[in-house]
């Protein structure tokens, strides 16, 4: 390296600890010679309360702060809520950004920003449920999928597929929501959706073929289709094709289902992560990214006491209760698990939500929307642990320090994944889209 190569490089050394966000250019350059494999992302569905969970605010008034009590962490000085214990030991492993902030306060359009990166098409539809589409702008796995995808692997798995229960014509049902599918990289890079529980295999259809077909019926028909479809292939035809090969490898072989079940792990590995349905989608995550999957979401919202982290009432009851020890219990052993078996540093684990949640309790002792401040927590890949990065004002309602745009949290994803943040996308109509509109978040790296 010549003199001048190594003035400059000590100045982008030095503005990445000045600054919170790093030039696109400079975030190239990095990506080429580092890489996590994988990315776990904990999603976090309704809108986790950051003032009860990362940001509490002791001395705020009695309407603000709640009946929580921060504890203190391995970082002297910063305490997080004290239903998050194992969490608190866990700091010098992971980075929490208290200043994630974008003004919307409504599901339907944050959930689809924080996951895509954009802001929905047409705004005037924010508060309607709508089914994903081929022109919705992909998911953060299907761009991951679409660039680092492996062959016979799927490229980003979803467990399970984002959704959201919903009263529609005044019956309880699940839908599946916008900004959760490849959309206009079509049907190759959607996730395969493991809609069962993987506490049994068996309950996971998407994976397991019927008792009656076994793996030399499924290798004869594939042979059949091979002769059939010899000649006649065409674009049309080709992402059918490729979706029904990877099934095939997928489902056609013990090796590839043992993958997939849980049996064959140790007993008290299951208990550290938890004998519950999120606690095992964890476990699977982290197998299914040391298998070289890229994308790995776990969209939790399946609790018994909750309509997921929507916590309009009893907000307080409900996190005591059941989400934040689940939480608290899976994400640090999935951490811990990561860390002990060499793996942490190759798999990003990134979690949060659409939003926060107000500052002020509701008079259901509950907390509503609140677009304006959150907090997000990121392990592994690249990330450096043991900081807090930004700060909210005395009553967690707006950034004051570091403001983080949601979209920054993707572009440092796409870098740490080791993708060219100039890379384009291209639409149905071939039309070009940046790979993001956000800026890698220098300072967590």
């Amino acid at each position: 390296m010549s003199r001048r190569d190594v003035i400059r490089l000590g100045g982008l050394v030095a503005a990445g600890h000045a600054l919170p966000f790093i030039p696109s250019a400079s975030a190239n350059s990095r990506s080429a010679r580092r890489g996590a494999r994988s990315c776990i992302l904990v999603y976090l569905l309704g809108g986790p309360p950051h003032l009860d969970m990362w940001d509490l605010k002791p001395d705020a008034p009695a309407e603000i702060r709640g009946p929580f009590r921060p504890i203190a962490t391995t970082i002297p000085g910063v305490h997080i809520c004290e239903h998050m214990p194992s969490l608190a030991q866990l700091t010098r492993k992971y980075a929490v950004i208290r200043s994630v902030s974008h003004p919307n306060n409504n599901h339907t359009p944050m959930i689809y920003y924080t996951l895509t990166g954009r802001p929905t098409q047409r705004p005037e539809e924010d508060n309607n449920i709508n089914p994903p589409s081929r022109t919705d702008h992909p998911h953060t796995g299907s761009v991951l999928a679409r660039f680092k995808g492996t062959q016979g692997l799927p490229g980003y798995v979803a467990l399970p597929e984002l959704a959201i229960r919903s009263n529609l014509d005044n019956v309880r049902q699940t839908v599946l929501l916008r900004g959760g599918k490849a959309g206009f990289l079509g049907a190759r890079y959607d996730p395969l959706g493991i809609n069962g529980d993987p506490r049994d295999f068996g309950s996971m259809p998407a994976l397991t073929p019927p008792p009656d077909v076994t793996a030399e019926r499924i290798h004869r028909r594939e042979s059949l289709l091979a002769v059939m479809d010899s000649g006649t292939a065409n674009s049309a035809t080709g992402d059918f094709t490729t979706l029904r090969q990877t099934a095939v490898f997928l489902s056609g072989a013990a090796s590839r289902a043992s993958l997939y079940s849980l049996d064959n792990e140790p007993r008290n590995v299951r208990e550290r992560y938890g004998l519950h349905r999120f606690g095992q989608s964890l476990l699977l995550a982290r197998r299914l990214a040391e298998a070289g999957v890229p994308m790995i979401a776990v969209h939790f919202n399946y609790m018994t006491r909750c309509d997921g982290w929507d916590t309009h009432s009893k907000n307080f009851d409900d996190l005591r209760r059941e989400l934040l020890p689940m939480l608290d219990q899976s994400l640090s052993a999935l951490v811990e698990d990561l860390d002990q078996r060499g793996t942490l540093d190759e798999t990003l684990v990134v979690s949060l939500g659409e939003f926060g949640r107000t500052p002020r309790i509701n008079a259901q002792a509950g907390r509503d929307h609140w677009g304006h401040c959150s907090s997000a927590f990121l392990a592994g890949g690249g990330i450096r642990g043991d900081q807090v990065l930004g700060s909210s004002d005395p009553h967690g309602a707006y950034p004051r320090s570091d403001k983080v745009d949601p979209a920054d949290i993707q572009a440092t994803i796409y870098h740490l994944m080791g993708l060219d943040l100039n890379e384009h996308l291209r639409d149905q109509v071939d039309r070009t889209w940046a790979l993001t509109t956000g800026q890698v978040i220098g300072k967590l790296l």
